[in-house]
C-alpha cells in the first residue's frame, strides 16, 4: 500500500520505531523491564533491566535494515555509523550491544495484523563491539552481525546472566 499525504514518519522513522518495538516485545516476554533514552548523547537507545541478584541490565543501539548483505560465513553484513560505532566500543560498567532488525525490502511487509495475530516480520540480531578494532573511517564502519545472534527471549536471558556475572567477550 502506498504512503499517504498525512505520513508523519519518514520510512527510516518507521525502521526505527518497529526496531525499537521488536526490542521491547522480547524484553518484556523476558519478564523485564525497559527504560528509553531522552537523548541518544551516548549511543544508547534502550537499557534493559531484569531482576534477582545484582539487578543486571544491558544498553542498546537500535537499528533496523532492509538492506542487510548477506555474507558467505553467513553473517550480515551493516553500515554503523563512527560515532555509534565509537560509543559500542567503549568499556562501561553495563554492557552495550547492538541490535539491528532485518525487515522485507517490501514496507507491505513489515507488519501484518489478523484476528488471530500480529505479525512484525523478519528478526533482529544483537553484535558485542567493545573488543572490535578500532578505525580510522570517517563516516562508517561495516559491521558483520552474526545470524547466530538471534535476539530473542533466550539469548536475551543469556546476556543477563552474562552481565549479572561481569563476564567480558
Amino acid at each position: 500500500m502506498p504512503e499517504t499525504s498525512d505520513t508523519l514518519l519518514s520510512m527510516a522513522d518507521q525502521e526505527e520505531a518497529l526496531s525499537r518495538i521488536y526490542a521491547l516485545a522480547v524484553a518484556a516476554r523476558a519478564g523485564y523491564t525497559t527504560a528509553e533514552q531522552d537523548f541518544d548523547r551516548d549511543g544508547i537507545d534502550l537499557t534493559i533491566k531484569a531482576g534477582g541478584s545484582m539487578r543486571p541490565a544491558i544498553d542498546l543501539q537500535i537499528k533496523a535494515s532492509t538492506n542487510l548483505r548477506r555474507l558467505q560465513d553467513g553473517s550480515l553484513r551493516y553500515d554503523l555509523n563512527v560515532h555509534n560505532y565509537k560509543l559500542l566500543r567503549e568499556e562501561t560498567q553495563t554492557p552495550r550491544y547492538l541490535m539491528v532488525l532485518e525487515l522485507p525490502k517490501d514496507m507491505d511487509e513489515w507488519i501484518s495484523i489478523s484476528q488471530q495475530s500480529l505479525i512484525l516480520r523478519r528478526r533482529a540480531f544483537w553484535v558485542d563491539l567493545l573488543a572490535a578494532a578500532e578505525t580510522d573511517n570517517k563516516t562508517s564502519v561495516s559491521i558483520n552481525v552474526p545470524i547466530a545472534n538471534l535476539f530473542n527471549v533466550a539469548s536475551l536471558r543469556q546476556l543477563m546472566a552474562k552481565s549479572r556475572s561481569g563476564d567480558k567477550p
